[in-house]
């Protein structure tokens, strides 16, 4: 690891072209973009990426991609390395590990509804078969299960490799529990709480507006770092509608690529059933992109 992982990271979309095949040129050209902006980090193949309408080769390319582009840079790379099977996830993690990743995304099987004890085995098997540092990711809106505190305190207690968790239930007391109870290095994932949960001590941002605002997501958490809470406050009310259009609108990735597309990057469709954007939607997203860097 380059070093601990800290700061706004994008949880990038994967471009398409109009035929939705990957543009993978595309892939390359928006991560560079995402260099040139200093991003601290980097998440490709997470849900943002549509890893679910993704296939393996699809998937493998587009990390292969990444890590080229990425390796001997100051910028980290996630992977996500998500599926309902174990033996899948762990193929993934070892080819991200052979592509410079430095670090892993991990949710539980998101269609099975595992119990806490089949979560708990799935994590303790990567964990068991992985050098690179492992990032939990809890999302009961996703994957249909709330980990429970007690679960993620013995993740913590018993698994050396997870070191993070991204925590996405959008319940600010578990990101209050989970801060104060464990060792784990706290990211939101919940984009319209990222200010809280930077005041109760997240370190980091995986962030679905930082695609769109890298700079401003990144300043959000500098300034709470610098304890300057009133200039986090205010660049906060600037930040916090597109957060929510991302959360609430259920078009999170359509947004994004939209986003991308009207700022002269790679975009493009999301594959289907996902449809585009309205008209007055994207008159929206406009709207709040310009007060937003």
């Amino acid at each position: 690891m380059k070093k601990q992982f800290e700061g706004a990271f994008p949880v990038l979309i994967t471009p398409m072209n109009e035929d939705y095949s990957v543009n993978y040129e595309g892939v390359k050209e928006n991560i560079q973009y995402y260099l040139d902006q200093k991003v601290p980090g980097i998440v490709v193949v997470g849900s943002t990426g549509e890893f679910a309408s993704l296939n393996d080769e699809e998937k493998k390319e587009i990390v292969k991609i990444a890590g080229e582009t990425v390796k001997d840079t100051e910028t980290d790379l996630l992977v996500g390395i998500a599926d309902e099977r174990t033996d899948k996830v762990l193929e993934y993690a070892k080819h991200a590990e052979a592509n410079h990743a430095d670090g892993l995304l991990l949710i539980n099987s998101y269609y099975m509804t595992p119990t806490e004890e089949e979560a708990f085995e799935q994590f303790k098997e990567v964990n068991d078969h992985v050098s690179t540092p492992i990032m939990m990711y809890n999302n009961p809106f996703t994957a249909n299960v709330n980990l429970e505190n007690e679960t993620i305190y013995k993740i913590d207690k018993e698994l050396d490799n997870v070191q993070y968790i991204k925590e996405s239930s959008g319940d600010i007391r578990k990101v209050r529990a989970v801060a104060d109870n464990t060792d784990l290095i706290l990211f939101c994932g919940a984009d319209d709480l990222a200010l809280e949960s930077f005041v109760l001590g997240a370190t980091g941002w995986i962030s679905v507006a930082a695609n769109i605002a890298p700079n401003s997501a990144g300043k959000l958490y500098e300034l709470v770092k610098a304890k300057n809470y009133d200039g986090a406050k205010e660049l906060y009310k600037d930040l916090l509608p597109l957060c929510e259009f991302l959360e609430d609108s259920g078009k999170y990735v359509q947004i994004v690529k939209k986003a991308m597309d009207l700022k002269g990057l790679n975009g493009g469709p999301a594959r289907k059933p996902r449809l585009g954007l309205t008209e007055e939607e994207v008159t929206k997203l406009k709207g709040l992109m310009e007060k937003l860097d």
